[in-house]
């Protein structure tokens, strides 16, 4: 490819469909996480749902779907929050960040590879989490601080 500076170099890149992943807040300030196994980042680690677009997905229908499937949760209202370069220097993929209020309990519907428990703490716990290197997924840490600036920014 040539860059914007005229020079010539070689590159590999991942194309990737795109994902969505959602803040699950409950009315009591609760956020619900998972903690899933990942055998690339060495077991578990704390983590929003989260998951790949169908090829002409929605990214909100996408993220719908997800929290239903892995927490088990339909929601009333979902709101976008962001959208985020994962690793841009080889790979386009994006992630489309939500948050689901008005949470209604339907029951997960887990895919065979995923092994998870569901957890539910405080906003500001979770906050400090990520503060103490506990929540160390990029797309958990982007989801729960887009989340914590948009509840701040009402008070």
């Amino acid at each position: 490819m040539r860059l914007p500076n005229g020079k010539t170099i070689e590159l590999e890149v991942i194309h990737h469909s795109g994902a969505s992943a959602i803040v699950p807040l409950k009315d009591n300030g609760q956020v619900v996480l998972i903690k899933q196994f990942r055998y690339a980042a060495g077991g578990f680690i704390y983590e929003i749902p989260a998951g790949r677009l169908h090829k002409g997905e929605d990214p909100a229908a996408c993220a719908a779907r997800e929290l239903e499937e892995e927490v088990g949760y339909k929601t009333g209202r979902l709101e976008k929050l962001i959208t985020i370069l994962t690793t841009p220097g080889f790979c386009d993929e994006r992630i489309h960040i939500f948050m689901a209020r008005d949470l209604i309990q339907t029951g997960q519907r887990l895919d065979p590879d995923e092994v998870l428990e569901i957890v539910e703490m405080p906003l500001d716990e979770a906050i400090r989490g990520i503060r103490d290197g506990i929540i160390n997924d990029a797309k958990t840490i982007a989801g729960l601080s887009a989340v914590h600036f948009r509840i701040r920014g009402q008070s």
